[in-house]
């Protein structure tokens, strides 16, 4: 563990230093900002003057839900070129420049008139051929789940329709900013800066976004619920039934960490409650801790996974092996429950490291988005300096990681 934390520490210090205070926390907004590039704030400034802030932001969080859904793992092979400058970025940038050009041409709006929305009836027009087209997906620019990303968006379009109380009239998911203001347990309602609880927020996403997990995922008995990212393990008592669930909901999670600041930022919400969420048990943050040797798999848990990994890859340009398995494998639920459970050892161990104490404490989220997940990446590259995928590969569906 002291090397991990060692080389978090080293990271931060590295990019930030001294000015640990202006470390965002981990959100989607940094992903649009890639190559120094001010994408948002020129996206704001494109809107009407007659637009208000109240409604920058629904347009804020249309944008970040569908980007963030879009956000699954791309694979390692995919590459997009953004239209304006040229340049070619890959996985979460990539997909983050994607989805706001996407965004900028109208692909989600139902709404002749105002491009710059979400809605149940543009998602509706999602097709996998129109979505490969915009993502540029070829046969040499393959991204992984891309079926399944197409089949979330229209869910969503559903989602939308079918809960008017989180997403309104015009099932928008910038809406849920209304609903938010207008719940009993907000404080200072009608106020410049009125707080919402975090719990008020993560209710509305898991029931608002509930019907958009594919079929097939967990369920309880008597319940055909779809419980989402949430998996069952050998490791855990086996009853009651739930008991043996571990529930990690990364995509709702990074969705919810990525709304915030939009709403804090735009129309000055507060939030109480961050430090209910955890670190997010993606391949990033899961990675950096294989790659350090802090965790590793058993032998014959690695030959299963070498084994999967040539039955599934079969170009003849095999390089950077790595073991690989679906998301509901044992060993990826324990990898992941590892992870959020060293996340948290991880940030109080790099505060403690970097001399912050009490205000100045680096939180998880900030410790997330200067530390694990830039670690995680940048030993990817080291380790893996062709692909610069992970050290456990995934079977993805574009749903989970």
């Amino acid at each position: 563990m002291d090397d991990v934390v060692g080389f978090v520490a080293s990271i931060i210090k590295r990019d930030y230093a001294p000015d640990y205070h202006l470390i965002p926390p981990h959100g989607r907004w940094q992903h649009f900002e890639v190559g120094g590039s001010k994408r948002i704030d020129r996206l704001l400034a494109a809107f009407p003057p007659s637009i208000d802030d109240f409604e920058k932001t629904r347009r804020l969080l249309d944008l970040f839900v569908v980007s963030v859904l879009l956000d699954a793992g791309a694979g390692t092979a995919w590459t997009y070129k953004e239209e304006a400058s040229h340049d070619i970025y890959r996985r979460s940038e990539g997909l983050a420049v994607a989805s706001l050009e996407m965004f900028n041409r109208g692909r989600f709006s139902g709404d002749i008139i105002n491009p710059w929305r979400v809605d149940a009836e543009g998602l509706s027009l999602i097709t996998a051929d129109i979505l490969g087209e915009d993502m540029q997906v070829s046969e040499d620019n393959p991204l992984a789940g891309l079926e399944g990303r197409t089949e979330l968006l229209k869910n969503l379009g559903k989602a939308l329709g079918a809960k008017p109380e989180y997403f309104g009239k015009d099932a928008r998911p910038g809406n849920i900013l209304d609903y938010l203001l207008k719940h009993p347990t907000t404080l200072g309602a009608g106020t410049p800066n009125p707080t919402v609880l975090v719990p008020t927020l993560w209710a509305a996403l898991m029931h608002g976004f509930a019907p958009i997990w594919p079929a097939g995922r967990t369920t309880l008995p008597g319940d055909s619920t779809q419980l989402g990212d949430a998996w069952p393990t050998q490791l855990l008592p086996q009853s009651p039934p739930h008991a043996k669930i571990v529930p990690f909901h990364k995509l709702t999670q990074w969705m919810a960490y990525s709304l915030i600041p939009p709403m804090t930022r735009l129309a000055g919400i507060r939030f109480a409650g961050m430090h209910l969420f955890t670190g997010l048990p993606e391949y990033r943050n899961g990675g950096l801790f294989v790659d350090l040797g802090l965790l590793t798999l058993k032998k014959e848990v690695e030959a299963r996974g070498l084994a999967t990994y040539h039955a599934t890859v079969t170009s003849d340009k095999k390089i950077e092996v790595v073991p690989m398995y679906a998301p509901g494998d044992e060993v990826i639920v324990e990898w992941r429950a590892c992870t959020v459970a060293l996340l948290d050892l991880v940030a109080e161990g790099v505060n403690k490291k970097l001399g912050l104490r009490a205000d100045n404490a680096l939180s998880l989220a900030q410790v997330l988005e200067a530390g694990t997940w830039k670690s995680g990446r940048e030993l990817a590259e080291i380790q893996r300096p062709n692909t610069k995928g992970p050290p456990i590969g995934l079977l993805s569906d574009g749903t989970v990681f």
